[in-house]
């Protein structure tokens, strides 16, 4: 049975059953990749993978039901089941079962290309011999690897909304190991894009100089540097920190931003938004996980907190419409608040070569280590081993690591100074994209020889 018939059935036996709120969500994914390491396809895997979620609410409660198999059976089970497990739910939140009565942005399809098996291999294949082509120091274990997948939504319920969506994209990366002496350096560089663009040569070359940069590097004298964080380190930050903007987080008492809305919390250098329709990113989506139309919005707007994001359940204990960020990580999952396309603005400092000019002393920070149990989402606290190369006198100049940088994200975001023109989104993650320039945070503590 296809999703349109199962869609069908589960709306005629919700009606049986005399539910009038109620929704089905479902999500169907395509994947295929390859890998090669050591000269020979390594890994290469196809799957695909659908379910749907029915919701409903009974006796004032929500109850939640899944399955994978769409047939006549499983259309009766997961209403019955979604029923029984309103019955025995303790929570008190307020639920809802979204009327739609919004306008939906218009998004073109991606006309994307979908490699074929053949081209995926060959593309990995010549990657990985151009690594060693472009650098006569790479090793044996450097690898490289390449995907294409395509996600489908679909949402329908008892207040009249029928939604459906699809996104797809392409990555290719490299890991490269370079010897130096008995030391080894490694570093990597994914790309995001059609498929049809990608330039092999170049990310070759790109990935083995990003990792020669690094030969020498040593620590750096224990003190106080403006770091200047590269474009992709800083959206690392915001993609640790992101729930200090949850209002769902912010509820529950994991966010220092409740109840700021409308307080200064950051220099005037930072504006962040969430963009769910952001012109260079393949994840563009109209609705969220609960059917409410998405909508590009500042989060924060010149160091101001405009708002946090939010859910219809926290939207209503806040007595505010939800702007449109209640999300599931699944089609099994609960509604939980995550962002789209999470991005601190470009400013006016220009590019990471004119920022460089701008610090006398300072760290510019090329790569982050230990972020789950050295960063703190709740508190904001931090302590990070870092790399990355010494600017001086307004030049990058060696090549640093093993050191620490320590600090509290609330405050970085104060400390800011100058923010680069330079935004790009980092990779996609669960349907979502972190974004961020060239960025300086002032005074910072680093700990290192």
């Amino acid at each position: 049975m296809k999703y349109i018939e199962f869609k069908n059935q589960i709306i005629k036996i919700a009606e049986e059953k005399g539910l009038k709120d109620y929704e089905l969500y479902y999500t169907e994914s395509e994947d295929i990749s390859a890998e090669a390491l050591m000269h020979e396809l390594t890994k290469f895997s196809t799957s695909k993978d659908q379910g749907a979620c029915f919701r409903c609410i009974y006796e004032g409660k929500m109850g939640y039901a899944s399955t994978e198999l769409f047939t006549d059976t499983e259309a009766l089970r997961i209403v019955e089941n979604a029923m029984e497990n309103a019955q025995v739910i303790e929570s008190e939140d307020q639920v809802f079962i979204y009327d739609g009565k919004d306008t939906y942005q218009k998004i073109e399809e991606a006309n994307t290309t979908e490699p074929s098996a053949k081209e995926l291999v060959s593309t990995v294949l010549e990657l990985e011999q151009r690594l060693f082509q472009k650098e006569e120091k790479v090793k044996e274990g450097s690898e490289a690897f390449a995907g294409y997948g395509l996600v489908k939504f679909a949402l329908c319920n008892s207040k009249g909304l029928d939604l459906f969506h699809s996104y797809n994209y392409s990555q290719l990366g490299a890991m490269v190991m370079v010897e130096e002496g008995e030391e080894v350096y490694n570093g990597y560089k994914i790309l995001t894009d059609d498929f049809k663009n990608f330039a092999i040569d170049k990310l070759a070359e790109d990935t083995a100089k990003k990792v020669v940069e690094t030969i020498g590097s040593e620590s750096v004298e224990t003190g106080t540097y403006d770091l200047i964080f590269s474009s992709e380190m800083m959206a690392t930050m915001l993609s640790t920190f992101f729930s200090s903007f949850s209002a769902d987080a912010a509820r529950r008492g994991l966010s220092l931003f409740k109840g700021k809305e409308g307080e200064v919390v950051a220099s005037s250098k930072v504006t962040i938004v969430d963009d769910p329709f952001y012109e260079s990113s393949f994840i563009k989506i109209p609705f969220d996980g609960e059917g409410v139309a998405t909508y590009r919005k500042n989060v924060l707007e010149k160091g101001r907190l405009v708002t946090l994001l939010h859910n219809l359940t926290t939207a209503c204990e806040a007595g505010i419409k939800s702007t449109g960020n209640g999300r599931k990580l699944g089609y099994a999952s609960a509604v939980s608040v995550l962002p789209y396309n999470f991005l601190l603005e470009p400013g006016e400092a220009g590019t990471k070569e004119e920022i460089f000019k701008a610090v006398e002393r300072g760290i510019y920070i090329t790569a982050l280590n230990g972020l789950h149990a050295g960063a703190n989402p709740t508190t904001g606290d931090y302590s990070l081993s870092a790399e990355g190369f010494l600017v001086e006198e307004g030049e990058k100049t060696r090549p640093v690591k093993n050191f620490t940088i320590s600090g509290n994200f609330y405050e970085l975001l104060k400390k800011i100074t100058l923010v680069g023109s330079d935004a790009k989104l980092n990779n996609p993650e669960g349907g979502v994209c972190f974004g961020a320039p060239t960025t300086v945070v002032e005074k910072v503590s680093v700990a290192g020889k």
